[in-house]
């Protein structure tokens, strides 16, 4: 994050004498990522963030994979998902390579009993039902439907919903995840063509210090396990921060759509990068304006990277039959391009009121056992005008051998 911020009780400089008024040292955490040469926050502390009570036995979470190798165009029926009461249990990894896991969840209690850290990856939710109030020791952000959220790796939460029902798309990134590069001048300033500028973030409010000693459950995750862990101090017993790490929102509707007189490719679409990978948000738009404009995407070779798209709400112009929380896999190394007569339809249209996340990993992904639950059979016949019947075409080659002989 690129964005300073000064919150609470701070001292005059860096790593000098800090007392409260007891008399006591406030407690200083360098949090950051990347070793020392990435973003960090400098954070003040009532204790220190180091008393461990207990720990318990880990257990693993690591995602069982069903299919290593993929070259099939599939699809999946995200709201398929079955709910379940506990936030960390609700969620379900359904594609994994070397430098993310991207899945669902559908929580439907807040986190009452314990908080969690993930010590191995940043995490991108992308909020598609429900609302509530994500806590840590930089303060609070509410957030609801079409909020992206990023959670830097290694940063204590608890989520409390509003509702019991909530589908959320997650992606573990296990490199920073960022705002591309492009957007931002050699200050870190968003420019001015960038779809979206400092105003639209959400950003931690309500700094909280919570004082009290006790027993205080967190589970951190590390390496696909879970290790149950105690402290006697609150996570978040801080009373300042400063710095450029921390948690913030944004929702996709703050996304301004970049538009030309003729299609334009999908980079124009990007919200956000981690390494090997780019997310991108469709949103609604105005089309092609040129007069003879194919508003509609044109067929296109995925060569370098795999294709995932999460399909939010409105009528996705360029598929056929999709649903609120249908994810479409286009393996790189075969073609794929809109569905029969939506290059028809899309000729003369004004403007789309599509909603999607898309994500494209630059190393293909492997699908687990807990996405293949949810897949509809046959979704790379979509794309025949005619419907396929393997018995008819079987019979044809059986004559044909038959003539042959």
């Amino acid at each position: 994050m690129s964005i300073y911020r000064r919150v609470g009780l701070l001292p005059s400089k860096r790593h000098i004498v800090f007392k409260q008024p007891s008399g006591e040292l406030y407690h200083e955490e360098l949090f950051g990522t990347e070793g020392f040469s990435g973003v960090s926050s400098l954070v003040y502390h009532l204790h220190p963030p180091t008393m461990v009570k207990e720990h318990g036995k880990p257990y693993s979470v690591r995602p069982e994979i069903a299919i290593e190798d993929n070259l099939q165009a599939r699809s999946f029926l995200g709201f398929e998902v079955a709910p379940q009461p506990d936030y960390l249990n609700s969620r379900k990894v359904l594609f994994v390579n070397d430098d993310l896991h991207i899945g669902l969840a559908a929580p439907q209690e807040s986190m009452d009993g314990y908080f969690f850290k993930n010590a191995d990856a940043d995490e991108l939710l992308f909020i598609h039902k429900g609302s509530g109030t994500l806590k840590t020791m930089y303060g609070e952000i509410d957030f609801g439907y079409g909020d992206y959220i990023v959670i830097p790796r290694g940063t204590v939460y608890q989520i409390h919903f509003d509702t019991p029902e909530n589908k959320i798309l997650f992606i573990e990134s296990f490199s920073p995840i960022e705002t591309p590069d492009r957007y931002r001048n050699k200050y870190g300033q968003f420019m001015e063509n960038s779809p979206f500028c400092e105003r639209d973030f959400k950003l931690p409010e309500n700094l909280s210090t919570y004082s009290g000693l006790g027993e205080f459950k967190i589970k951190i995750k590390k390496r696909g396990l879970i290790y149950p862990y105690v402290y006697e101090t609150h996570p978040f017993d801080v009373v300042g921060y400063d710095g450029c790490c921390y948690p913030y929102a944004m929702s996709i509707f703050n996304f301004e759509p970049i538009t030309g007189r003729i299609h334009m490719p999908p980079p124009i679409h990007q919200h956000f990068q981690g390494n090997n990978f780019v997310v991108c948000s469709f949103v609604p738009r105005l089309y092609d304006y040129h007069p003879e404009a194919i508003p509609a995407p044109y067929h296109h070779s995925n060569i370098d990277s795999d294709e995932l798209l999460y399909y939010v709400d409105g009528d996705f112009m360029s598929r056929n039959n999709i649903h609120k929380g249908q994810i479409t896999l286009h393996p790189g190394g075969i073609p794929h391009g809109p569905h029969p007569g939506a290059i028809e339809r899309s000729i003369g249209k004004k403007e789309t009121n599509e909603l999607a996340v898309m994500i494209d990993p630059f190393k293909p992904v492997k699908i687990t056992t807990e996405a293949l639950k949810l897949e509809i059979p046959d979704y790379y016949h979509s794309w025949l005008t005619k419907p396929y019947n393997p018995e008819m075409r079987n019979a044809s080659m059986e004559k044909k051998l038959a003539l042959q002989h």
